[in-house]
């Protein structure tokens, strides 16, 4: 599963299709939740310190930090040069140094906006 459909080619890029590069947001179909860029583009970057596997991990949904923290973070969702298309799933992950940049690596956000600010945007 594709962070919300089974189809990555028409709502993420990979390698075999972004021509090497990282895309705007929203040249893709949104996925069954309506949600843009959700798979692909870029590795997305998850508070948890990285672990090899899901041992001690919280089970109530929150970030996995260890004090002091750990070296490494995870890396979620594959990217743009990633060859396989299994591994843009949400369930691949990898481990990353939080410090240097990395043109395969990103942020996934997602907003919602409040009844307030939606109804200033009129004025």
């Amino acid at each position: 599963m594709y962070a919300g459909s089974n189809r990555l080619e028409a709502v993420g890029w990979w390698d075999g299709n972004s021509h090497g590069e990282t895309k705007p947001v929203g040249l893709k179909l949104p996925n069954a939740l309506g949600l843009f860029d959700m798979s692909g583009n870029v590795w997305e970057w998850c508070e948890d310190d990285w672990h090899g596997d899901y041992n001690g991990a919280p089970t109530d949904g929150r970030a996995w930090v260890d004090n002091p923290r750990g070296s490494y973070r995870v890396l979620r969702g594959g990217s743009w040069f990633y060859g396989d298309p299994q591994g843009c799933r949400v369930a691949n992950r990898t481990d990353g140094l939080p410090g240097p940049r990395y043109s395969s690596g990103g942020f996934r956000l997602a907003a919602s906006p409040s009844s307030s600010v939606a109804g200033q945007a009129g004025r």
